[in-house]
């Protein structure tokens, strides 16, 4: 039985570059949780660090839809995003 590695220690509370670097970050996370190799703590670490790029990602998609929206019912107004201090 291999022993569980510990993982690379996550980047907590260090805001994601954008989407894109945030939905790789996350799939990087679920690919290293489903492995199976993560110890106890480095598991409880992974998970929380991926509930605070799920949360950055949907207030990404969010604020994306929001913005259609408006570009949508044509008004002109400037965008501005969601808080994000949850």
């Amino acid at each position: 039985m291999a022993k569980p590695r510990a993982a690379t220690p996550p980047k907590e509370h260090e805001a994601p570059k954008d989407y894109e670097s945030a939905l790789a970050e996350l799939e990087a996370i679920v690919a290293d949780m489903e492995g199976g190799q993560l110890s106890l703590e480095a598991s409880l670490a992974a998970y929380k660090r991926g509930a605070e790029l799920l949360h950055y990602c949907r207030q990404q998609l969010a604020d994306a839809e929001q913005q259609v929206q408006i570009l949508e019912n044509g008004t002109l107004a400037p965008f501005v995003p969601a808080n994000t201090d949850d």
